[in-house]
């Protein structure tokens, strides 16, 4: 009995800016009828805000509380594990605000660095890593918000954070510690506590059989990968990660599941 879905934003509602045909009018009308819905991000280049906004104006009606990406995840993980920890961040403006709002310091001194926190970054140079290879070395966390290769969008794919962790464990010989997005139990776990729901009432749709794949078939949901984003049916075939399912895209998902609708 599916109560509520989790669902993947980028390659699974939308591409860029345009929402995948279909998902708009299929959403609604799940939402008319009583589901719940949380949207899932592993990207930390915008803010949950920004998200809420973007899914609003494209014609999916929802709220900030629906809305996780994994820097708000991990913004939330560092204030509960290292309170005013100094933290130096390899990404974006929007993951610093976030991690400056939990209450963390920001450094970019290695000797007093507690954390490399290491994101998708489009501004990745050397001195970031210089900063980080110091810090690890003195003993720094080493911590992620996710572990894409890289970002589905029109016409393409985006070099992702595992070109940023991928620098950082080849200088330093040291492997992140700890992933907050995708496919980690701290984020599906988030989601369910959002949707208020058991997993095994949950369904979870995505693009990626490594990372939302992976995450819902270990926390018990039912799980359903569309292939209107990364990963293809030839994935499938030589993946050890299997959905329940596998659909051309999230607008037909009522044909493989029995939604009351």
């Amino acid at each position: 009995m599916i109560e509520g879905l989790i669902l993947d934003l980028d390659g699974t509602v939308y591409l860029s800016d345009e929402l995948i045909p279909g998902v708009k009018d299929f959403l609604n009308t799940i939402q008319k009828n009583g589901y719940e819905v949380v949207y899932l991000s592993n990207k930390a280049l915008q803010r949950r805000s920004t998200y809420t906004k973007k899914l609003n104006e494209l014609g999916v009606p929802t709220s900030e509380d629906k809305v996780i990406n994994s820097s708000y995840v991990m913004a939330h993980y560092l204030s509960e594990t290292s309170p005013n920890a100094a933290v130096y961040v390899i990404g974006e403006q929007p993951l610093v605000e976030e991690i400056k709002e939990a209450g963390m310091e920001l450094s970019e001194d290695p000797k007093y660095i507690d954390y490399i926190v290491t994101s998708f970054d489009r501004d990745f140079h050397y001195d970031k890593l210089q900063i980080a290879y110091e810090a690890i070395m003195n003993g720094a966390g080493f911590v992620a918000t996710n572990p894409d290769r890289t970002c589905p969008v029109k016409g393409g794919e985006l070099p992702d954070a595992a070109g940023m962790i991928g620098a950082i464990e080849g200088v330093t010989g040291k492997k992140v510690e700890k992933i907050t997005g995708k496919p980690s139990k701290l984020m599906i776990d988030t989601a369910l506590e959002r949707l208020g729901i058991p997993s095994k009432n949950a369904l979870l749709a995505g693009d990626r059989l490594e990372t939302d794949i992976k995450m819902g078939n270990k926390a018990g949901l039912t799980t359903v990968l569309v292939l209107s984003g990364v990963s293809t049916l030839e994935d499938v075939k030589s993946s050890d990660v299997k959905p329940d399912f596998v659909i051309e895209s999230l607008s037909k998902l009522q044909e493989k599941i029995d939604l009351n609708v």
